[in-house]
């Protein structure tokens, strides 16, 4: 019998047991304890056990640490928790399940042709799923491409894929990458298994990880780049895939590779971008000799208004990959796990200072970094804006690449085929895609221009574009994200129409259309931007956009200005059409840039040249 006192010690999921059961009971919890310690889990408190019913949560008490793969995120989380913090959803989910066992939850929904609920919604993302209800009734499936280098018999793959267990189309993405979409949940795990038969490992391609990896997509042949960074792409995707202790993080985070070549791939909007530079005899040091370099700079996110910003610290190309891992785990130990508006790197370095930063950065990387004054380096801009579409030169002799003109990034699976039959009758069987929404066929021989030429025309797709459309980027928008305020790619096909019946441009321009404010088409960095909201008019509510102008990158690196707030779709066309004739009207020369003519006006005289008749 147990007496009284004991009783009353008792929690509520052991009260009814008798001593010899409740010791037998404490004795099972402590060896748990010791399992769960050696796997590399957080020890369970007898507070959250006892609060739990017995049930099994991974909490641990201040001060508690664990050990094995999952040790770096699992003591991020302790710490949080013993300081007081509140673990945002998302948190918790990831502290209650690793999202990359989830595997099994996946092939079990398909077999019962289910899709998930709660936060396996958000789990099922890290192995590259999201259920985009309600938009749609269905999964995006986001790829891992790195740098965006695909073969023929991969691309002949995915148009197969997307025909039998997608929608019938792929969607090329800013972050020279692919999507399926309409994906049905009997066929989610199939997709998944399909991806890696054809060597597309999308592990960690959605939630809080590191997406994929981007890099110049003329690497190996742009005879103005510095370095090929295609590689170290490559390179830095498959050691995120075999590094398990870097998944979870506090937030996604990017990382890109800049060659300096013709085609930017925008790694300035990344939280990690790698920019190659020279270091010449003139300022070259006995710490750091001469030669090509990375200068990292740390912290894009255009989103919140931010460019990566140089850290003067200069990275060889062979230690790009551990440099990437120490950043990494000190944003996992130090990242926000409360607050999911305040967890992306950005605001641990506005926090923390860039010096201290890169001092923790150090330490995890256990050897010194080089580093050289910002001032001293000197930056190739040999960016043409029209290099991702149409025919261009190669560096190697008698060979030219095209960049195809994708409507806003969608190609049917017929489509996508005859891109790969084009490459392996004309070219060496190589597909680059690029973050403007595009893809390159490259290795041409010059005499087979016109034949090429033929080939994209008869697929219904185009090899040169007018200012208007070589720039114009669109997200999925509210076809197929519950996020998004208005319908973007169908409505950038229609301003692109409108725009080319109107006005004519003797100078590239970027149109950007965002549905919403997580910008994953970056509107802020547009020439013009446009982010989706719902407006009413009438006593309807349309489709709009709040309207950014003089936005770019780079360079002329600059965040957009918001001068129209909820402008109702048909009326932005007009409004757009306005903007560009005051441009072309008003500029200095010919020469002049958009950004450069709006950076040169004020909001008040743009919004007066905007709405004059």
């Amino acid at each position: 019998m147990t007496d009284k006192n004991t009783k009353e010690e008792l929690s509520e999921g052991e009260k009814g047991f008798s001593a010899e059961q409740t010791n037998y009971l404490q004795g099972f919890a402590l060896g748990s304890d010791v399992a769960r310690t050696v796997r590399g889990l957080p020890v369970i408190s007898d507070s959250a056990r006892a609060a739990s019913g017995g049930a099994t949560v991974q909490v641990g008490p201040a001060g508690a640490q664990v050990v094995g793969p999952d040790a770096l995120v699992n003591n991020a989380v302790l710490k949080t928790e013993a300081a007081g913090g509140k673990l945002c959803n998302e948190e918790k989910a990831k502290r209650d399940q690793h999202p990359l066992d989830i595997w099994g939850d996946i092939a079990k929904r398909s077999r019962e042709a289910t899709f998930p609920k709660g936060t396996d919604v958000f789990l099922t993302k890290a192995q590259g799923l999201f259920y985009v209800a309600p938009a749609q009734d269905s999964y995006m499936c986001r790829m891992r491409i790195p740098g965006g280098h695909l073969t023929s018999v991969q691309v002949n793959g995915l148009a197969d894929m997307a025909e039998k267990l997608a929608g019938g189309y792929v969607d090329v993405t800013t972050r020279n990458n692919l999507q399926f979409r309409e994906i049905k949940p009997e066929n989610a795990h199939s997709v998944l298994i399909g991806l890696r038969n054809l060597g597309i490992v999308n592990q960690g391609s959605g939630a809080d990880n590191v997406r994929n990896v981007t890099s110049s997509p003329l690497s190996g042949i742009d005879s103005d780049e510095l370095v090929e960074t295609l590689p170290l792409a490559i390179d830095l995707h498959w050691y995120l895939i075999n590094h398990r202790e870097l998944f979870g993080l506090p937030r996604k985070f990017n990382i890109s590779f800049d060659g300096r070549g013709t085609i930017s791939p925008l790694s300035d909007t990344n939280d990690v971008g790698f920019f190659a530079v020279e270091v010449t005899d003139e300022i070259a040091t006995a710490e750091v000799p001469a030669g090509i370099y990375f200068q990292l700079r740390l912290g894009g996110i255009t989103g919140h208004k931010d460019f990566a910003r140089p850290t003067s610290v200069l990275v060889a190309a062979e230690d790009c990959c551990d440099i990437s891992g120490a950043i990494l785990k000190v944003f996992i130990e130090h990242g926000n796990r409360t607050d999911r508006k305040k967890a992306r790197l950005k605001y641990l370095l506005d926090e923390w200072g860039f010096d201290k930063f890169m001092t923790e950065v150090e330490a995890v990387l256990g050897k010194p970094l080089l580093r050289m004054e910002d001032a001293k380096l000197s930056f190739r801009d040999p960016e043409n804006r029209f290099a991702h579409v149409g025919f261009h030169k190669q560096k190697q002799e008698g060979k030219s690449y095209v960049g195809l003109v994708l409507p806003v990034g969608r190609i049917t699976a017929d489509q996508t085929r005859g891109i790969a039959k084009i490459a392996d009758q004309y070219g060496s069987g190589a597909i680059r895609l690029t973050v403007w929404q595009n893809l390159l066929i490259p290795d041409i021989d010059d005499k087979d221009a016109d034949s090429v030429k033929a080939a994209i025309e008869a697929l219904g797709l185009h090899w040169q574009a007018t200012s208007m459309r070589a720039g114009l980027v669109a997200c999925t928008g509210s076809r197929g994200c519950k996020y998004a305020g208005a319908d973007t790619k169908g409505q950038a096909l229609i301003l692109a129409d409108y725009l080319e019946k109107e006005i004519e441009l003797d100078q590239p321009l970027n149109i950007h259309f965002t549905g919403c404010h997580h910008s994953c088409a970056q509107h802020y960095i547009g020439d013009i931007g446009l982010m989706g909201t719902a407006v009413t008019k009438g006593e309807d509510m349309v489709d709009g956009y709040h309207v950014l102008i003089g936005g770019g990158y780079g360079s002329r690196g600059r965040m957009g200005r918001q001068l129209f707030d909820a402008v109702a779709f048909d009326d932005v066309p007009p409004l757009i059409h306005r903007i560009l004739s005051a441009y072309i009207d008003q500029r200095n020369d010919a020469q002049e840039s958009f950004v450069d003519f709006a950076s040169r006006h004020s909001d008040e005289e743009l919004i007066t040249l905007a709405t004059a008749s």
